[in-house]
């Protein structure tokens, strides 16, 4: 496959995509990364493969092909054609990319930042993971020389939205709560699996509209992504004397320890179906 600059998707960040986790050569998830970039590629008008198993086969031959194990994997779906300035020789509608990267080695914790009207939660694109990822690449790489490793975005609304890549949660006692999608966050795969398979005795895990006080008053605060699976937050930028800075994070351990059991139950049965080259 030859990628060219005469391909839309490449100039003006028409596609969409996933990250996803291999453990020991099983892609976690893969159910819900598929329906997601159906979604959005529907959404965005991107043209998508039909069926999920010719995709999955391809991936599958690409983590053997690396020896990728135990790694991240990106996959892409670009337009090829449309708009003003598609080039010409356009044969495909559309192009798959993806590549595996060694997973990253993340700090035990998380200092994060604050952005107002970072997100715009009323937007008809809101929640779409798509490739114009600039603002959120900026956002992260300016966080890092600020010292910081994250930044909370909020919406129109000074909701608490998501970070540039992770969902954002709270614990107040036992209760366990996440901007809901109608903040504009993006519907994280680990987020999903938190809400939906885990549970834990005496903790209620929910999501609800949460504002810069609902910050200031947790007792603990996490991020979920992918790669990150579920991270402690010790410190926000602009907060002062939060109960979470304190360090106790039981909770979040918690719901780690119980995330990494439905990765391991996934990967169990998942493990004799994948396809050899």
């Amino acid at each position: 496959m030859n990628l060219g600059a005469g391909q839309v998707g490449l100039l003006a960040g028409w596609g969409i995509f996933s990250t996803l986790r291999v453990y020991d050569g099983v892609m976690f998830a893969w159910e819900r990364h598929w329906d997601r970039m159906k979604r959005d590629a529907a959404r965005m008008r991107v043209p998508f493969p039909a069926t999920s198993e010719e995709l999955l086969h391809d991936l599958n031959r690409l983590i053997e092909a690396n020896q990728a194990w135990n790694s991240t994997l990106r996959v892409v779906v670009i337009r090829n054609q449309g708009g003003l300035y598609t080039g010409p020789g356009q044969t495909r509608d559309y192009d798959c990319v993806a590549f595996t990267v060694d997973s990253v080695a993340w700090p035990a914790t998380m200092k994060l930042g604050m952005i107002p009207n970072g997100r715009y939660a009323a937007s008809e694109f809101a929640g779409t993971k798509y490739t114009s990822w600039s603002e959120n690449l900026m956002r992260y790489e300016r966080a890092h020389e600020q010292g910081l490793d994250e930044v909370i975005l909020f919406n129109e609304r000074s909701e608490v939205c998501e970070c540039t890549s992770a969902n954002v949660f709270s614990v107040h006692g036992r209760k366990v709560s996440t901007p809901p999608l109608s903040s504009g966050c993006l519907p994280g795969v680990t987020r999903a699996v938190l809400l939906e398979e885990v549970a834990l005795p005496d903790v209620e895990i929910r999501e609800r509209v949460l504002l810069k006080a609902d910050l200031e008053s947790a007792d603990e605060i996490f991020i979920t992504s992918t790669t990150r699976e579920v991270l402690p937050v010790t410190f926000i930028e602009g907060l002062r004397g939060a109960a979470f800075m304190r360090g106790g994070h039981a909770v979040c351990a918690q719901l780690h320890a119980a995330f990494r059991v439905q990765v391991e139950i996934y990967v169990r049965a998942h493990r004799l179906n994948i396809s050899t080259v």
